[in-house]
């Protein structure tokens, strides 16, 4: 009886995962696709002639690479910056003590909840006061404050260590700065890598900031792809539209897979106790 569950167990496994990456095949199928194939009824299901002319379109419709660039200095920055400090207040909330911690662990967990739509008019305001309109310095600034659950994700990682080993440390003279990046931070490589998925595909993926706070010159690759491939009538070219899109994928996916086994491994183990 083993058996026959087992392999109920792949099929069913293999369906969902042909289930939910139908989407992104479908997309693939349509970005080599001749336009005169998106028209017509019924419908192709594979193209007649595949062919790699839309994916050199959409990078030549406009300057497609340049907000790719954009997105990848803004992503980059947020991600590393947020997985450090982030890693830091973890370390902080797991093993250091001070009066009102677990009260403003639970503020820090409960601002999870607040929906980021709530913030827009003020964190405009704010930014234009003091002249960070334009530029990339707000994600510089939300980099260094961290993330709420990716603190959460560092607590919880940090907290499960032994004590043994800030023990050691401390009767060989190590301060708390030392101890934190010496021995915590390189035994964390799973919630790093975790973090590091996480926070970079948040800011990949985000429309609303870039679209608020930047101008069409430095905004991101997100933005420009919501404004999409129109001909001079106004019409959309479905085709462009999705060979950008797979374009706009491919670095999340180049990332997850460079880093899916310590993701895997962040996400079982640290929410133990």
């Amino acid at each position: 009886m083993v058996f026959p569950r087992r392999t109920a167990l792949y099929m069913l496994l293999v369906g969902l995962a042909v289930l939910f990456l139908s989407p992104f095949g479908w997309l693939l199928i349509t970005a080599l696709k001749d336009p005169s194939e998106l028209r017509v009824l019924p419908i192709h299901w594979w193209p007649h002639q595949p062919s790699l002319g839309n994916f050199e379109q959409a990078l030549s419709f406009w300057p497609y690479l340049g907000y790719a660039r954009n997105s990848l200095m803004v992503s980059t920055l947020y991600a590393v910056l947020a997985t450090l400090a982030s890693a830091w207040a973890g370390y902080g909330f797991a093993r250091l003590e001070a009066p009102g911690k677990r009260m403003i662990f639970g503020v820090l967990l409960s601002t999870m909840m607040l929906p980021q739509i709530i913030t827009l008019v003020p964190t405009y305001l704010l930014f234009g006061r003091i002249g960070l309109l334009n530029t990339y310095m707000p994600w510089v600034l939300w980099g260094l404050c961290g993330a709420p659950y990716l603190i959460f994700l560092f607590r919880q990682f940090f907290a499960n260590m032994p004590k043994e080993l800030e023990e050691a440390a401390i009767v060989d003279g190590c301060g708390q700065i030392r101890i934190f990046w010496r021995i915590f931070l390189p035994q964390s490589w799973p919630v790093i890598a975790t973090s590091l998925i996480l926070s970079f595909s948040w800011t990949w993926g985000d429309w609303i900031a870039p679209a608020l706070l930047l101008d069409d010159d430095r905004t991101t690759l997100a933005v420009r792809l919501a404004q999409g491939y129109v001909n001079q009538h106004g019409e959309p070219l479905s085709n462009l539209v999705a060979a950008g899109t797979v374009m706009y994928v491919v670095p999340v996916l180049a990332l997850f897979l460079i880093m899916q086994r310590g993701f895997v491994s962040g996400i079982a183990t640290s929410g133990l106790k």
